[in-house]
């Protein structure tokens, strides 16, 4: 492209974009650009405004030092796609993005003066949870089609398949009766036996006499679109429903490369051409999920024996165990046991060459493991009680619950915990159709966007690290190992799976495979 051209076209998109660049930086970034083809030029500008706009911008005039900071930092990204292949990304690494309503966009922590999280957080991080967790689906629901103001000039009879949120304030502030009205907010039980809906705005008591209840688990704490009346001071409600899912290449499109996922690469893997192409080629890549691996147990380690023996010719690219690793509850010898049987694992692995030196093997620890109680996210095994493993078999990672993998360009979440009976439990109303529990659960933390929709005094959280728990947006993959019966469901382009517990389910686990991002059920 001639050197005007492209100089027009660098200070234009930078316009778009509502900034303003020097002179030099102007120069330097058109110098910068002058060797990429004219086909990729867009996609270029678009990566190095936004890791502009990830810098901390004191205003919209742009210095040449941001971008060459920028240009660098795009660069390196391609030249290290090759080592970005397969990343396992702890709880405590994944990266806390804040939703600014002026902005409209997510903005990283460091670039709010918001203090750094602390695992013993103020009161302030306990508002923060619920506040965040509902704009994020505030955000998420006004966007829908649904939801979204029409153009004006806009056919009058169209107007009526709209809908228009409102807050709790606007109903308190009507002395008068409001019909048909929907509001977004959250369950709450206030009063012993009395439900209550509430938004950053105000808490209204419900009436759920006449309540339709649409498919999924409702509990205390979920978010909800409450349908119905208001009158007296009392919300009538008609039906609830779940804010809408969101597929992950529909945020995307709105909030372009951010990495909202984790791992060592600034921008999301999913625009990466590379990755995809290594993600077909590699077909044989299979990840073996296997979940409550008693290591205590004689028979659960000669089944692993079997397993290692079945795989020793083509072996897996990871092996994911997830806890508890003892059958017996915690006690005084819990620990010393729990080394003894790693040992015992250790030997097994290192009788199968191959599988020692090709696979990798992830530890996620469960609710009954050494640790710092039920609190979420869970620290990994201590390392006093893993370093021997970890010396004889060095491909292995001790890692935290709910944890991250992102293997080329695809996301996946992996968190052990028997949520299913939990969510059961505390359902406001159990769903009338009981057979579906899995559909009407996976379709629950889709909606939330959220792995624990629970109230805290039944699934306690590190208030300054509820992020972590976030599932939106919608990961490839979320592997949610729990005792409950095996299953793989998809919704929203999202493929949901529990391995279930392998000595209660006969030893069964599942096998899958990201080429074609296909699931197998397997048992022993």
């Amino acid at each position: 492209m001639a050197p005007d051209r492209l100089r027009s076209k660098v200070v234009s998109a930078f316009k778009l974009r509502g900034y303003l660049l020097r002179g030099e930086a102007t120069k330097y970034l058109s110098e910068a650009l002058e060797l990429v083809p004219d086909l990729e030029l867009d996609d270029t500008l678009e990566n190095v405004i936004d890791a502009v706009e990830k810098q901390p911008l004191s205003s919209n005039m742009i210095e040449r030092s941001i971008v060459e900071a920028a240009v660098h930092e795009c660069s390196q990204s391609v030249d290290e796609t090759v080592e970005h292949i397969l990343n396992i990304i702890g709880a405590f690494d994944i990266p806390h993005f804040v939703y600014n309503l002026e902005r409209k966009k997510f903005l990283p922590l460091s670039m709010i003066s918001h203090p750094l999280p602390n695992l013993f957080g103020k009161a302030r991080d306990k508002a923060e949870v619920f506040r965040e967790r509902y704009t994020i689906l505030q955000q998420r629901t006004q966007r829908h089609e649904l939801f979204t103001p029409l153009a004006t000039g806009a056919h009058p009879d169209e107007s009526r398949s709209k809908f228009q949120l409102k807050t709790i304030e606007t109903l308190l502030g009507s002395t008068a009766k409001i019909g048909e009205v929907i509001v977004l907010g959250m369950i709450t039980q206030m009063k012993e036996g009395k439900y209550f809906l509430e938004d950053p705005t105000g808490t209204v008591q419900l009436n759920l006499s006449k309540a339709q209840f649409h498919s999924g688990l409702y509990t205390e704490s979920c978010f909800v679109l409450a349908e119905g009346w208001f009158e007296d001071q009392v919300f009538h409600v008609n039906a609830f429903g779940f804010p809408p899912i969101e597929p992950s290449s529909t945020t995307r499109a709105y909030y372009g490369n951010v990495n909202f996922f984790g791992g060592p690469t600034s921008t999301s893997v999913k625009a990466s051409v590379k990755l995809k192409q290594l993600e077909e080629e590699n077909e044989d890549t299979m990840f073996v999920l296997v979940s409550d691996v008693w290591l205590d147990q004689a028979e659960v380690l000669e089944k692993l024996h079997i397993m290692f023996s079945g795989y020793s010719a083509a072996p897996p690219t990871c092996f994911i165990f997830c806890g508890n690793f003892s059958s017996a509850p915690y006690g005084k010898n819990h620990v010393q046991s729990l080394k003894d049987s790693l040992k015992a694992l250790a030997d097994i692995i290192c009788e199968y060459p191959n599988i020692h030196q090709s696979s990798r093997f992830l530890f996620v620890p469960g609710p009954e493991d050494p640790g710092p109680g039920s609190i979420l996210p869970r620290p990994p095994l201590a390392k006093n009680i893993t370093n021997d493993f970890r010396q004889r078999v060095p491909f292995s990672v001790f890692t935290t619950n709910p944890c991250r993998i992102q293997y080329c360009t695809q996301e996946i979440i992996i968190f052990r915990e028997d949520l299913v009976n939990k969510m059961c439990r505390n359902c406001v109303r159990f769903p009338s159709n009981s057979l579906d529990i899995p559909h009407h659960f996976v379709k629950t933390l889709l909606s939330q966007g959220h792995l624990t929709p629970l109230p805290l005094y039944v699934c306690p959280v590190y208030w300054a690290y509820d992020h972590t728990l976030r599932v939106y947006p919608v990961p490839d993959l979320l592997i949610i190992a729990d005792k409950y019966d095996p299953f793989t469901i998809t919704n929203t382009d999202c493929l949901c799976i529990n391995p279930g517990s392998f000595p209660r389910s006969g030893f069964s686990f599942k096998v899958f495979y990201p080429s074609n991002k296909t699931v197998e059920d397997s048992k022993l």
